[in-house]
């Protein structure tokens, strides 16, 4: 074995980031901002009160609490929002980022997106080395969307898809399933989806934050989403995996996947490699619990990583089995009181 890479294999494996039950975190979710151009039903309240700019970390700031991941062991980093895509300058931070693309101390970059600035900006993500991007797209109907959405258009949002095809990265569609509201499309949405080669996943909605109705309306467990696929479709089961909560399945009619995300009726907590970021340095360590810690404090203290570093090894350690998400009818609240718009994606 040549001992330079031996030693270099042995530096990797010490500044691993390692939580308490033996997972490698090696995913991080990063939010640059909490606003967006959408007010999905969901997800967030029509009147929302956002973060003052002033609370936000810059993009320098972001660029280099990323890095010291990277450092660490990080492999794969998904920028997500609010929209990430309405965040004033977001270039300059894909720009900078992929250089650890470059280096080959990153394996992928990614973003989550509603898809409503793709048309401006898909060139641009593929010149910084994206190659695969999640959009969320919850139907096909112009009018169900607008209602969604509240704020959506959405051919906007497919002209985007057609431009991030054409400038080459590969699209995956995120679809909540929302009890009386879009299941009637699932096998539509399916074949135009696997029609354009595009992999599609269902996510059961998350009880994070406060919204003006009850999510426990809005609820649909895929267990049944998929049992009724199955009158349509043969699902084969897949080893496939993008380093994400997300199981799939393979259709034979179309050749195409589907994704599930259950984190209600079946949790995906046992491997979980992945941290989340806010857009003001807040570490969650846990996408369904509220302890955190800060990072913007320590990031601003010192122009060396060491405080930096401490704080995120720290929180590791406090990294937990897994969430608490339930959708509560009798007390009607969140299990979550912050909205996904301040975590991300």
């Amino acid at each position: 074995m040549n001992i330079a890479t031996s030693n270099k294999d042995i530096a990797k494996a010490s500044s691993a980031l390692i939580d308490p039950f033996g997972r490698a975190v090696t995913y991080i979710r990063v939010s640059v901002t909490d606003r967006c151009d959408f007010r999905c039903v969901y997800c967030m309240s029509e009147d929302m009160h956002f973060l003052p700019k002033s609370d936000l970390l810059t993009l320098e700031e972001l660029d280099r609490l990323c890095a010291a991941f990277v450092a660490k062991g990080t492999r794969k980093i998904r920028v997500t929002g609010g929209e990430p895509l309405v965040r004033r300058g977001i270039m300059t931070l894909f720009r900078s980022l992929s250089r650890h693309l470059g280096s080959g101390a990153l394996d992928e970059l990614t973003v989550t997106t509603n898809g409503s600035q793709l048309a401006r900006f898909a060139g641009e993500l593929a010149d910084c080395g994206i190659r695969r991007i999640n959009v969320s797209l919850d139907t096909l109907d112009p009018d169900k969307f607008r209602k969604i959405t509240r704020w959506g258009d959405l051919s906007k949002v497919l002209a985007g898809i057609d431009a991030a095809q054409a400038a080459g990265l590969d699209v995956k569609l995120n679809a909540v399933a929302l009890a009386g509201v879009n299941e009637d499309e699932f096998v539509p949405m399916i074949e135009w989806a696997h029609g354009r080669g595009i992999d599609l996943t269902f996510i059961e909605v998350m009880p994070l934050g406060e919204i003006e109705g009850q999510r426990a309306d809005q609820y649909l467990p895929l267990n049944k989403v998929r049992a009724g696929l199955m009158d349509r479709f043969t699902l084969q089961d897949s080893d496939y995996r993008t380093g994400g909560p997300a199981r799939y399945v393979t259709l034979k009619e179309t050749g195409g996947r589907l994704g599930f995300i259950t984190p209600l009726t079946h949790n995906f907590c046992e491997s979980c490699n992945r941290v989340r970021i806010t857009c003001t340095g807040t570490l969650y360590m846990c996408l369904g619990q509220e302890d955190a810690a800060d990072l913007r404090g320590p990031l601003r203290a010192s122009e060396t990583d060491g405080p930096l570093n401490d704080a995120i090894e720290r929180a590791i350690l406090r990294k937990p089995k897994g969430h608490d998400f339930i959708i509560d009818r009798t007390t009607r609240l969140p299990a979550v009181g912050r909205h996904m718009s301040v975590t991300g994606g």
